[in-house]
């Protein structure tokens, strides 16, 4: 039969009639949004054949399958990608072209899917694409959060917080399965008992009961049949467990459970939210497994087998003991049996370095919240300590233990309870063996291993930015399409000069559509000749953003005092959101906007110099930042950052990285060499070593730099603003807390290397070179290669067969 999307006119006829049906009134009288749902509805209907397909596969072919638990899936805009994957993307732009239509118009009216905050998110949704694309089973489990993080404003130079009402014209591509809802149970007290055999039985009598009802959307494949599932867990009113007179408390309760991702958990009430939200979507998602796997194979026996489960870092972690607690009370395995299951199905990414952000949780608050759980995790923890003593190593125990000082160690946890634990980089995956996790090398020598992250070339080089993508497939064919590796095919053409200047052209067309992208939202014109430096990131200070400014306000500073000292033109552009109670972040946003104020409207200097600071950073944003870039800012402190992504899409679109030796860095440089790339700033090992003897002062480097001085004073001396305290909180943290994050010892490192990318840019045909070796090296960090590292030593995926 033939499909609707066979062709245009095909497509037109079918699209005008639902139009037409689905609102009841001629097409032409229907508004632009009831079209983009009809057209949705069309394109995922179109996928559910596929989708279709590919549970048929899975089950005829008993193929093994994964979950990947994230708290965060930052999908992007679909409908581009989806209509790409699909193969149909110029049918309906040329059907709409002849009804009147402009595509474009279309993919804006779809929201950002408002599923997360950062790199963690982005990075689930690009291995999403590359499971589907890789024809290998792998479906996502996270929240169908109803707000976003937040909409961000800017109004008098600060970061004003605004709901970000993402579904507010549905979401078309999510099919709605009420018919799988679980309930999920907390709080409230167990009793147990032994029966005649000896084995435990518990009873859980909760005392809040909510029902989770997933909504599924289908991720499909470039090119291929296989669509896999991205599940997103509602939260519903139990109808069972509301007791009379308590209704609007509990409808509160059941409402905040989805209503943001990441609740601010810096008190008692939002730390027991998260930890809430946490178990929610971990209890409904292993409930799905349990019950997809009994649907097909006789008994949970073979579980390790079929399933695997991988937590994108530690915020999934309670499926280790929700999964012992299914096993023990509700399937009646002996311990050991259980445990075998557990470790065999599940692995953990850990994403950073950085104490606070593994998780620890009040040993009350879990006791209180899941007692279940938490009798699971103190006898996980009591047999961990039994083989870690008889292995000879009760040295070791405390610092390893997952219950120490009143807290539980998600991260200690996740390290027992899977049978494999990787970093995102090289650089990191060695610091987590040689310090974060060391005692835990001593115990379990081969759970450790890297994946170095990677992004989906569809999304960020062929959606993104077609009109490199087309000089890519004049220049080098068209197979690096489907093996983003082929990119280095483009090694043999760098010295082109007639290439150099093609590649220049399709460059300065990107800075053109940002350009008019700021014109149009910010009002600040920009010169598209100048350099384009860019960050954008999520706002925390060891990612640096200080640092960047701090030498802007540097260029301007000299600039004013010496008429003979100028610059090549550069606009610098900024993009971060700061979590809403992290106030430091938002001194720096308001300090960004602060400068930027001065330095625009300074006649003398702003033809040489602008910045500019896009609110609201989203996927959308980059889509049109990053490829526009002419230098990427990966400036953290060494050590601190686990890999980057943003480093990855700059790289391929032909960005030159200045950056740390931190993260992903390392390896981009590995790749390009130290000639094609600008590093500087102190390494891990120095860092190390400044750390270990004390031996860092922020207020020697003060006294004995003019360039720091005159940066560090401008905060107190009005020239950003009228009031003197404006900076306080940004003046302490160098000067009172000496500096946790070494910016004023990069700081003339950076304002050498960033002089050295200005000589470089001088250099036009060595710059055009240095970009294409940048794009051609680049294939290796496509997200491609690091599912297919996933697959092959991690999770034993295979990829799936259809038959004809």
């Amino acid at each position: 039969m033939p499909h609707l999307f066979e062709s245009k006119d095909s497509f037109k006829e079918n699209f005008k009639e639902a139009v037409s049906d689905a609102y009841g009134r001629d097409f032409e009288d229907t508004y632009p949004e009831e079209r983009y749902i009809v057209l949705g509805n069309m394109i995922r209907d179109f996928a559910g054949e596929h989708w279709r397909e590919t549970k048929n596969a899975i089950k005829k072919t008993e193929s093994k399958q994964l979950y990947y638990f994230s708290m965060e899936f930052l999908m992007g805009r679909l409908m581009t990608s989806n209509l790409m994957n699909l193969n149909i993307y110029d049918v309906v732009k040329d059907g709409l072209k002849d009804l009147g239509m402009d595509i474009n118009d279309m993919e804006n009216i779809e929201s950002d899917a408002g599923l997360g905050n950062g790199g963690l998110g982005r990075l689930a949704a690009c291995f999403m694409d590359s499971l589907a694309s890789l024809d290998l089973a792998g479906h996502g489990n996270c929240i169908r959060y109803r707000y976003g993080l937040f909409k961000q404003k800017i109004e008098n130079n600060q970061q004003i917080e605004l709901p970000d009402c993402w579904l507010k014209n549905g979401n078309v591509w999510e099919v709605w399965k009420p018919q799988h809802a679980v309930k999920v149970k907390f709080g409230g007290y167990v009793d147990g008992y032994m029966d005649g055999y000896g084995k435990f039985h518990a009873q859980h009598h909760p005392d809040f009961v909510v029902r989770a009802v997933p909504y599924d959307e289908p991720i499909v494949g470039y090119h291929t049949t296989t669509t896999n599932t991205l599940r997103l867990w509602d939260a519903e009113v139990d109808e069972d467990s509301v007791n009379s007179g308590g209704l609007n408390e509990y409808l509160n309760q059941v409402t905040a459970i989805t209503a943001n991702v990441y609740p601010d958990d810096s008190t008692i009430e939002g730390k027991r939210l998260r930890l809430t939200q946490e178990y929610f979507f971990v209890c409904a998602g292993i409930d799905q497994i349990i019950r997809s796997h009994l649907r097909v194979y006789p008994s949970l026996d073979n579980l390790g087998d079929k399933v695997a489960i991988q937590l994108n870092d530690t915020h999934p972690v309670l499926v280790i003991p929700e999964l012992m607690r299914v096993l023990l009370d509700d399937y009646f395995y002996d311990w050991d049996d259980a445990w075998n299951i557990v470790t065999k199905t599940v692995a953990y990414t850990n994403h950073t370095v950085m104490a606070e952000a593994l998780e620890k949780w009040p040993q009350d608050m879990v006791r209180s919240l899941l007692p279940r759980l938490y009798m699971i995790i103190e006898e996980i923890n009591r047999r961990f300590k039994y083989d870690v003593d008889h292995r000879g190593l009760c040295g070791i125990f405390n610092n390893v233990s997952i219950l120490k000082e009143g807290q539980v160690h998600m991260a200690n946890l996740a390290v027992v309870g899977s049978h494999s634990v990787n970093g995102v980089a090289k650089l990191h995956s060695e610091i987590l063996v040689n310090d974060v996790f060391k005692d835990f090398v001593t115990i379990y020598p081969n759970k450790f291993n890297n994946k170095t992250n990677g992004i989906t070339h569809r999304r960020w080089l062929l959606f993104s930015n077609p009109q490199l993508t087309k000089l890519l497939e004049e220049t080098i064919g068209d197979e690096f399409k489907t093996n983003p590796e082929k990119l280095e095919d483009l090694m043999a053409h760098v010295e082109d000069e007639a290439l150099q200047t093609k590649f220049m052209d399709v460059k300065l067309e990107r800075k053109k559509i940002l350009a008019a992208y700021v014109k149009e939202n910010l009002g600040i014109d920009i010169d598209v000749n100048s350099i384009f430096d860019c960050q954008a990131k999520r706002l925390h200070a060891y990612k640096r953003q200080l640092l960047n400014i701090f030498h802007v306000m540097y260029l301007y500073l000299r600039m004013k005092q010496d008429p003979s000292f100028r610059i090549y033109p550069r606009t610098f552009f900024y993009s971060a959101k700061a979590a809403a109670s992290y106030d430091l972040a938002k001194e720096i946003i308001k300090l960004i906007n602060m400068v930027a104020n001065v330095v625009n409207n300074d006649p003398e200097i702003s033809k040489y110099m602008k910045v500019v600071f896009i609110p609201n950073y989203s996927v959308s944003i980059a889509e049109i930042l990053l490829n526009a870039a002419d230098v990427s800012e990966q400036i953290s402190t060494a050590g601190k950052e686990a890999s980057g992504t943003g480093n990855m899409k700059y790289m391929m679109n032909g960005a030159i990285t200045l950056g740390t030796l931190d993260g992903a860095n390392v390896e981009i440089v590995e790749r390009v060499g130290y000639e094609n790339a600008e590093i500087f700033g102190l390494h891990v090992e120095d860092i190390n070593e400044l750390r270990h003897e004390n031996s860092y002062n922020a207020w020697n480097l003060y006294n004995s730099s003019y360039n720091i001085r005159m940066v560090i004073d401008s905060l107190k001396n009005c020239t950003w603003s009228n009031d003197p305290n404006e900076f306080k909180l940004i003046n302490n943290d160098l000067m009172m807390r000496n500096d946790e994050f070494f910016v004023l010892a990069d700081f003339e490192a950076y304002v050498y290397a960033q002089e050295k990318v200005q000589a470089r840019y001088m250099d036009k045909s060595r710059w055009a070179k240095t970009m294409l070796i940048n794009i051609a090296k680049s294939g290796y960090f496509s997200s491609d290669r690091t599912i297919s590292e996933y697959a092959k030593e991690i999770w034993d995926l295979k990829p799936l067969s259809f038959e004809k």
